[in-house]
């Protein structure tokens, strides 16, 4: 059975200044459904964002219990992202949950997955979703080879994605803290 597919979210961290940038297209199957859909929120007083890859009602329900641990962990990201790690692979119910995110605040990307990953990056760079690979590698190349600010470098790599990878489109919303 075909499923809805197809997102790229990638974090930058340059100069003080996080960015979470993600594309608008929704797959399902080999169609196309939506082409703008948006993929990154703001929680914790605009002071995280939140991106994500994979089913949206699993990242719904993921991004509200991520919310939930950064309030009882007084916004703490790296706490907040392993507790929600640890629930997530040892609940029953969110186990199922097929997601992905990718958070930020001032300070750190870290990516968060259902099998108790919480990977923060070398380089300041992380990317999910299908176009994950093309949009990294293009951002990576940009944060050695330029003077480019993170906005730029997310929208610059996300439109080289859009333009290799079929699950990715140049719809990009950019978010920064």
């Amino acid at each position: 059975m075909d499923t809805f597919q197809g997102t790229t979210v990638l974090g930058i961290r340059r100069d003080g200044v996080t960015t979470l940038a993600a594309d608008g297209q929704v797959t399902f199957g080999t169609a196309i459904v939506k082409g703008t859909a948006r993929k990154i929120m703001r929680l914790h007083n605009d002071k995280v964002l939140v991106g994500f890859a994979g089913a949206v009602a699993d990242a719904q329900t993921l991004a509200e219990r991520f919310e939930g641990k950064l309030e009882e962990f007084h916004g703490n990201l790296p706490r907040a992202a392993v507790e929600l790690a640890r629930e997530w692979r040892t609940d029953k119910y969110l186990r199922r949950l097929e997601s992905m995110l990718l958070v930020g605040n001032s300070e750190h990307i870290l990516l968060i997955s259902g099998s108790g990953e919480v990977i923060q990056p070398d380089g300041d760079v992380m990317a999910i979703g299908s176009g994950a690979g093309y949009a990294l590698a293009a951002a990576r190349v940009l944060m050695k080879h330029t003077k480019m600010n993170a906005r730029e470098i997310a929208e610059e790599a996300l439109r080289m994605a859009a333009e290799i990878c079929i699950y990715t489109n140049d719809n990009i919303i950019v978010e920064t803290v």
